[in-house]
């Protein structure tokens, strides 16, 4: 005022009587006289406490919006407003890059829409979402970052905006990844150790349970490796085990485990396999066999080539009565006895499994060898009409073993089956039965038989499974009319369509079709339409109690009527009584086979019997 302002204006704090701190701004004029002379001041004081109040939040909003962490500010209908700098520092996009966009720009594809839908559920229930999400920078580089969505609401409770924090966790993540590679993974192998298998042999037990499915542990221990470690270093064991690791992972099937627990010993964990123990057993057998064979080929390592062996025990497993470490450690004592019988070998820990799977494998072995010395012999059994007179005859494999003798197709057909082995028997059959049927052509009372020979789904499978047909009847020059190939009804639950197309195809030059064993599988009038076949056969096992059996005889009435039907003959099988082949005929089927005419026989006592019918 002595300065001559005539107003001055100035905020302070003050405190109230009862202690409270307000800010108050003043304002304080002069009061004149007439002469122009100042008597007086007029002071006015304003509260402004609340207008400080919102001041300090702007500034400190301001200087927050500005923080390490990215910012987006957008409207109700997520439409962006507002980015801070450190969005633009984190993404790479520019407040006028995004303004007006939404955060859909920042989208990387990681994520489905099923997790977006339970993120906006979360908001909108909540009003915020936390977590971490994958994003994509300008620059198209895709980095994980931890997300927070709050929705910013008025009086009414409406939503007018959300604003989200979003901070670069690539630095992080790669540290949590690291300390999770090193709790859970071996450094040298990067397989998982011996925890992350533990907790893999935990849930595959507890899936086991539920399913009923076997597991299978395989323990694995490199032969001599320590001599490799202290002739030629510890760096070229390690190119080993890493080798070995790489050779594991490519023979296991995709979902099993291969880890390293340590040293040279590997453990492989085999879900989901057979509920059968014997087929289980087999399966683990299969993997276990390509498993010896890869880890028996050369490794070049450095300039060194290498020859290494592994010995493998097996465990089966299926329940919790057995825990984890008596697991571990029944393959572990499988896997020693394997060392001690040999090494580069197989053993299981049930002494029963084992002689099952080395039964299976020296009969594998043998077959291969009956294959290549042709040990087989085509049997024949006869089929005739119902005056007796021979139509033809089914030819039946055995196997002549050297050793053993006689072998029925039932012992060694299943396992041929499962090796693939049935493809060149099945070719050798073939071949046979059409060299026989030249022969029978040469003779009156013989060339009008027609010779029945069963075919393997596997068989049929084959992409030129037609053309070899076609070229062995051309070769021995047989009339294709007298070969008939058996099928059975599991073979047509898979691609009916490509057996149609095969069927078809032979059907054309003259080949016959019966349908075997029919009434156990899955026949139904839908697919029996649509194949070409002659003759529908009646399994044995119908027939076997069709004079006492009330249901047998229906079923035998109905299987005779749907063929009649479809306009096709019908043979039963197994018939060995005169009573059964009387039922047979009275329910009007007029062709047989079974033992009552004869049971299957070599070559030479079919010719006798066939001479003296």
């Amino acid at each position: 005022m002595t300065s001559g302002n005539s107003r001055i204006s100035y905020d302070e704090p003050q405190t109230t009587p009862d202690g409270k701190q307000i800010w108050l701004r003043t304002s304080k004029v002069p009061l004149k006289d007439k002469n122009n002379e100042a008597v007086g001041i007029l002071g006015i004081y304003e509260d402004i406490t609340d207008y400080k109040l919102n001041e300090s939040n702007l500034r400190i909003a301001a200087t927050a919006f500005e923080a390490q962490e990215g910012m987006i500010v957008t409207d109700a209908t997520n439409n962006i407003l507002r980015v801070n700098s450190a969005f633009t520092e984190i993404t790479g996009y520019t407040s006028k890059d995004v303004i007006g966009q939404t955060p859909l720009i920042l989208n990387s594809g990681r994520q489905d829409k099923a997790f977006y839908q339970e993120m906006w559920e979360c908001l909108n229930e909540t009003g915020v979402w936390e977590g971490e999400i994958w994003n994509r920078r300008k620059s198209g580089e895709v980095y994980p970052e931890h997300l927070t969505i709050t929705a910013v609401k008025d009086a009414s409770g409406i939503v007018t905006n959300y604003v989200a924090t979003l901070t670069d966790i690539t630095m992080s993540k790669a540290a949590s990844d690291e300390i999770k590679n090193l709790a859970f993974y071996d450094p040298l192998t990067h397989l998982p150790n011996r925890r992350l298998l533990m907790d893999r042999l935990k849930q595959a037990l507890a899936s086991s349970t539920r399913s009923g499915q076997r597991g299978a542990l395989l323990f694995l221990d490199l032969d001599h490796f320590k001599t490799l470690n202290d002739t030629l270093g510890h760096d070229v064991g390690d190119l080993l085990l890493q080798q070995v690791a790489n050779r594991l992972n490519n023979s296991v099937r995709e979902g099993d485990t291969v880890a390293r627990i340590g040293g040279d010993e590997f453990v492989v964990l085999l879900e989901d396999l057979s509920e059968r123990a014997t087929e289980a057993a087999a399966q683990t057998e299969v993997i276990s066999q390509k498993i010896l064979a890869s880890l028996n080929q050369p490794y070049q390592l450095g300039s060194h080539e290498h020859h290494s062996t592994p010995s493998i025990g097996v465990t089966l497993f299926n329940d919790h009565e057995t825990g984890l470490e008596a697991i571990v450690k029944q393959a572990d004592i499988a896997m020693y006895q394997s060392k001690t019988e040999g090494r580069n070998t197989l053993r299981f820990f049930d002494p029963k499994m084992q002689e099952v799977i080395t039964t299976r494998a020296n009969m594998e072995r043998e077959l291969r060898q009956a294959i290549q010395h042709q040990q087989f012999q085509l049997y024949y059994q006869i089929q005739v009409d119902s005056m007796g007179h021979p139509l033809g005859a089914e030819a039946l494999i055995r196997w002549d073993h050297p050793e053993r003798n006689m072998i029925p197709p039932i012992r060694f057909i299943p396992l041929a089956e499962e090796t693939g082995l049935i493809l060149p028997i099945g070719q050798w059959v073939l071949e046979t039965a059409c060299a026989q049927l030249a022969v029978w052509h040469q003779y009156p009372h013989s060339r009008d038989l027609i010779l029945s020979i069963n075919v393997s789904a596997k068989q049929f499978q084959q992409a030129d499974f037609v053309a070899q047909v076609k070229e062995t009847v051309q070769r021995y020059g047989i009339d294709p009319t007298k070969l008939k190939l058996e099928l059975t009804e599991s073979m047509l639950i898979n691609d009916i369509a490509g057996i149609v197309e095969k069927m078809n195809m032979l059907s054309v030059i003259g080949i016959r079709f019966s349908l075997d064993d029919f009434g156990t599988g899955y026949s139904s009038l839908q697919y029996l339409k649509k194949l070409p076949l002659s003759q529908l056969k009646i399994d044995q096992s119908f027939v076997r109690d069709i004079v006492v059996d009330n249901n047998d005889r229906a079923i035998v009435r109905t299987i005779i009527a749907m063929a009649r039907s479809l306009d096709l003959s019908v043979i039963a099988e197994g018939v060995e009584t005169e009573e059964q082949r009387q039922c047979l005929l009275e329910k009007d089927c007029m062709n047989f086979q079974g033992y009552l005419f004869g049971k299957p026989m070599p070559i030479d006592e079919f010719e006798s019997l066939l001479s003296k019918v």
